[in-house]
């Protein structure tokens, strides 16, 4: 029994783990915090930003991989195409989650 709630728990606290990796192995967390703006937005504020949308993850990992500018004042985001469409995806679901 414990075993299973060991790996239950693992495989729970793994995603948000890696994508915490995710963010810093891609220089992310240079301009953005989970709470604060930086350059960019916090992540908390992008997360009430595509709350309630039905396609929000994917939109969010469109918006990361593809960059853009106006969405959050006027410094651009730059475009990240050398991240994979599985990481897009991965960052966007823990942005959405709270980065945590």
């Amino acid at each position: 029994m414990r075993i299973v709630l060991l790996a239950a728990a693992l495989a729970v606290a793994s995603p948000a783990f890696a994508s915490k990796e995710l963010a810093q192995k891609n220089a992310c967390l240079a301009c953005h915090a989970t709470e604060k703006k930086l350059v960019g937005p916090a992540y908390l504020e992008v997360a009430r930003k595509y709350a309630g949308q039905k396609d929000a993850e994917s939109a969010l990992a469109r918006s990361i991989k593809a960059g853009g500018a106006g969405k959050w004042g006027p410094v651009p985001m730059p475009a990240q195409p050398g991240l994979t469409d599985a990481d897009a995806q991965a960052l966007a679901a823990w942005i959405l989650q709270g980065a945590k």
